[in-house]
């Protein structure tokens, strides 16, 4: 067997790189060999040229193509789902669909997307991102045994192309921290009991990529940087040290005595500051840190310290942001790697993370504001100023003294622009004052709303229903100005019409318009708020196929005109039943844009609360009694470090209490949540003040609705029986267990029937089914609750 190669990182690399396509390729084939359209050869054909388009547009951007400085990131899906297959973690539940090797797509999509006999794995958001990954199930019994072929076979790939790329894996600890505890798991077993054994399986995958000529490896451990995790962070540093020392012993109980490659141990999306010492110690040949949302110790550019620390090894400098669009200042990355040259480190230029959070080009935005476009670095951009600022680092910072000197003319030309500071909005925002956030007190709001005639256990959706062919079809023609305003504006109308209807007939109590007109949930709002841009190519993955283009939000926002009220209203005249007023709150508008970076994100907040509170004004006027305020990501944008969880959650309530603090106490404010782990900010929740939330429940089962009943929550919830990720029409059985489960725990006047989130991405079939059996499950719990 060979070891490992001793060749060290060339001085550029990037953690990561989008793997969706350029024009999203593999959500379409993947959606086409689910659909049958296409056989798994074929789905494999695709994968395997976009693994070679990226390799080569890597290497063209400048990576060399050996040692090992191009990762190895593909996913057909998830890349936490691929740990698991790689480890043959398989949950029991899942035994009767087929092999578990890594070849056996079926199993990988059955344990992704779930069938008419299996429930999906959960999902949930990676760590501070807008991704979500598929939790895995571990348990006492759960069989680990090495299935390298994704990796080797990629491995092969890249050999053939020429290039000797580094193979990239979620590291063990954080694998077994995101995992959860099986259904039927021993009380008190947690999958991180189970690390030595999970350890010595990636002894046996690094040994095989050591035998298929592997020279690096990187391992992803961003569980270093996060307080939101099972153990305190300190304890997870531990299990670091643990877990790697053993990787690389060669030997003993446990160990791995093949040879191995390189690691690169990486700690993304936050500061790992106080462990990097630490982590320079362990016996592992290269670390990477974030310096952009991250630090370096004190003292770190002491140069006995930092040699010290870093002796014989390479450290990896996270100085370009993987997590946001903006042009990277070039001159201060430059002085800050230049400080650790001179301090002895051998220092490799890196991304922060993976750039599977932005999108692939900027130069594709051929209709972007061009002064504008000009301030952004997308994927391919962000590989390049990590080629110019190794190529600095190399030669000394004169030599790229031209590249520096354009950066600084960007970030002035930026911050002087029109738009980037409008006094008028700044007036506003500093006029806020604390009442301006505070509704009439909550039983007073609950007699008022009495007059809604909302029955127990009412039903109801998140808001959208199905984006079909027809819609997008429309909604392109008119953009092309194929059809006009009027001819586009009847279509709307009679969608809107054919969905109230529908609703009508299903049984719902309360209904929504189905959103028909918009093309995403915070997209729209960009398109009418000023402040904001929108892309055409700019897709970023969410999970699996679903890929959004997030909005870049560059200045200072308001809103010049009235944004939902004309479909609203439209949508009650055609009906007796209360419609919901449907708005994307200030928080996950955030979230899910790519928001400026020269301000705090609490007055950005403002801005959006104050322009949303105009909208929820001209709702109501127009007759609207019900709003719901969307804040999917109120839990997605919660900092990793506990000191700063505080200040968040203060801005984040704040700022939705403040577009909803003007309605009136017979106005029913609504807002839904998704992903998340309650017993963190429960606080938080019931700080919103929302008369009614809605969350998301259905695969785990109601496990969120235990810590709302210990809180002695007294709003109305909507805890999700329904769940809309997965191609699955839930019964009446089961969801009528679910209400049970949720009634367990929820006083039944306080409790709403819904799916988990919108219906966009579902067909019409599986929709009204699924509804249908929604409504039949809350009539048959809802007699006994009478």
């Amino acid at each position: 067997m060979t070891a490992f190669a001793s060749s060290p990182l060339p001085a550029a690399t990037i953690l990561g790189y989008p793997r969706i396509g350029r024009r999203r390729e593999l959500k379409r084939a993947v959606e086409a060999f689910w659909k049958g359209a296409i056989d798994e050869a074929e789905l494999r054909r695709t994968a395997a040229e976009l693994r070679f388009a990226t390799r080569a547009r890597l290497v063209e951007l400048g990576l060399p193509a050996e040692g090992g400085a191009v990762p190895e990131s593909f996913s057909f899906y998830d890349q936490v789902l691929d740990a698991t297959l790689a480890l043959g973690a398989i949950p029991a539940r899942f035994a009767d669909v087929g092999a578990a090797g890594g070849s056996d797509l079926a199993t990988y999509f059955a344990l992704a997307r779930g069938d008419e006999s299996h429930q999906p794995l959960e999902m949930t958001k990676w760590f501070d991102t807008n991704y979500h990954y598929s939790v895995p199930e571990i348990d006492e019994r759960t069989p680990f045994a090495a299935n390298p072929a994704l990796q080797l076979a990629q491995l092969a790939e890249a050999k053939d192309q020429g290039v000797e790329s580094r193979p990239v894996l979620v590291g063990p600890v954080t694998y077994l921290l995101l995992a959860k505890a099986a259904d039927g798991a021993a009380e008190g077993f947690a999958p991180i009991d189970r690390l030595d054994e999970v350890v010595a399986v990636y002894g046996e995958l690094l040994a095989a990529l050591a035998e298929a000529g592997a020279a690096w490896v990187q391992l992803d451990e961003p569980a270093l940087v996060s307080d939101s995790l099972s153990v305190p962070r300190a304890e997870v540093l531990a299990l670091v040290e643990r877990a790697y020392a053993r990787l690389s012993a060669g030997s003993g109980e446990g160990a791995s005595s093949a040879a191995r490659p390189r690691i690169l141990l990486a700690a993304p999306y936050g500061d790992a500051s106080s462990a990097l010492l630490r982590l320079a110690a362990l016996p592992v040949e290269a670390v990477h840190a974030d310096l952009v949302r991250g630090a370096l110790p004190d003292g770190a550019y002491d140069g006995a310290l930092v040699a010290s620390a870093f002796a014989g090894k390479q450290f990896v400098a996270g100085v370009v942001d993987g997590r946001n669009i903006w042009r990277t200042d070039l001159r201060a990355a430059s002085d800050a790697l230049q400080a650790l040259r001179s301090a002895g480190v051998d220092v490799v230029v890196g991304t922060s993370n993976s750039l599977q959070h932005v999108p692939h080009d900027v130069e594709e935005e051929t209709k972007l504001d061009a002064r504008l476009r000009s301030w952004l670095a997308f994927a391919d951009q962000k590989v390049g100023q990590v080629r110019v600022l190794a190529h600095g680092l190399e030669h000394g910072a004169e030599a790229i003294e031209a590249e520096l000197a354009e950066a600084d003319r960007v970030l002035a030309d930026r911050a002087a622009a029109p738009g980037v500071r409008v006094d008028d909005v700044r007036t506003r925002v500093a006029k806020v004052a604390d009442p301006d956030r505070r509704r009439a007190a909550e039983q007073d709001r609950r007699d008022a709303q009495r007059a809604l005639g909302i029955p127990l256990l009412a039903t109801t959706t998140i808001g959208s229903f199905p984006q079909t062919a027809e819609i997008r079809n429309a909604r392109a023609a008119f953009t092309r100005g194929e059809i006009d305003r009027d001819a586009y504006d009847g279509f709307l109308r009679a969608e809107i019409e054919r969905v109230i209807r529908l609703q009508e007939e299903i049984g719902l109590d309360v209904l929504v318009h189905g959103e028909a007109e918009r093309n995403d949930m915070v997209q729209y709002f960009a398109e009418h708020l000023d402040g904001f841009a929108v892309t055409e190519h700019g897709w970023v993955q969410s999970y699996g196929t679903r890929a959004t283009r997030p909005s870049i939000l560059w200045g200072d926002v308001s809103r010049p005109a009235p944004i939902t009220v004309e479909w609203s209203a439209y949508a009650q005249s055609l009906t007796e039943k209360p419609v919901k007023g449907m708005l994307t709150g200030p928080v996950t508008i955030l979230a899910w844009s790519f928001v400026r970076d020269d301000q705090p994100l609490a007055d950005t907040a403002a801005q959006v609360a104050l322009a949303l509170r105009d909208e929820i004004d001209d709702l109501v006027s127009a007759g609207i009694s019900i709003v719901q305020v969307d804040e999917p990501a109120l839990r997605e944008l919660l900092p990793l470090d506990a000191e700063r969880q505080p200040a968040y959650l203060d801005w984040s309530v704040g700022a939705f209490r403040l577009a909803t603090g003007g309605a009136a106490p017979e106005v029913q404010i609504h807002t839904h949540l998704c992903y998340s782990e309650f017993g963190e900010i429960i606080d938080a929740v019931d700080g919103l003040d929302a008369d009614v939330t809605s969350i998301e429940a259905a695969r785990s089962r109601m496990d969120v609705v235990e810590p709302l009943g210990e809180h002695g929550y007294s709003r109305g919830i909507g805890p999700g029986v329904y769940d809309i990720h997965s191609p699955r029409v839930p019964s009446v059985a089961e969801q009528t267990e679910l209400i049970r489960l949720a009634a367990d725990r929820i006083p039944g006047e306080q409790l709403w029937v819904n799916p988990d989130c919108g219906l966009k991405t579902r067909g019409y079939e599986e929709t009204v089914a699924s509804l249908t059996n929604l409504v039949l499950a809350a009539a048959a719990v809802r007699e006994p609750v009478e």
